[in-house]
């Protein structure tokens, strides 16, 4: 005869906004995200590198282009996902051959991530403009 597992009556939290992730969940989830972002943007950066290679003038219009305050916005706004990734990417690969395993030590690197991201951010906000 088979065994009857019990119902459980646990309650059930649906609002996800209501749950608090650690830091490491939320560097891996960002990761993720940023990963697709940067796929998503492969279209536009190959014509951009198409359209730069095509003919001098149109170098000439691309740069044009890239010297807009606006664009310059777009490209610091997807610097972020590029300079996420990399660092996250360096962290996974880190965790990969058991360095900073700890639970600590993942906190530690996580914050690590999230700081030199914003400092990357900055730093190429501060160059391109």
């Amino acid at each position: 005869m088979a065994k009857k597992t019990p119902i459980r009556n646990r309650p059930k939290n649906l609002n996800l906004f209501t749950i608090r992730l650690p830091i490491n969940a939320v560097v891996s989830i960002l990761h993720r995200m940023s990963g697709m972002v940067l796929f998503l943007l492969i279209p536009a950066l190959i014509w951009a590198l198409q359209t730069s290679l095509s003919s001098e003038s149109n170098f000439d219009k691309l740069g044009a282009m890239f010297r807009h305050w606006t664009l310059k916005l777009i490209l610091i706004g997807f610097s972020w996902p590029f300079f996420h990734h990399l660092y996250a990417g360096l962290r996974h690969l880190g965790q990969d051959v058991h360095w900073m395993t700890t639970l600590n030590k993942a906190k530690f690197s996580s914050r690590i991530v999230l700081v030199l991201g914003a400092c990357s951010v900055l730093g190429f906000a501060y160059y391109i403009w």
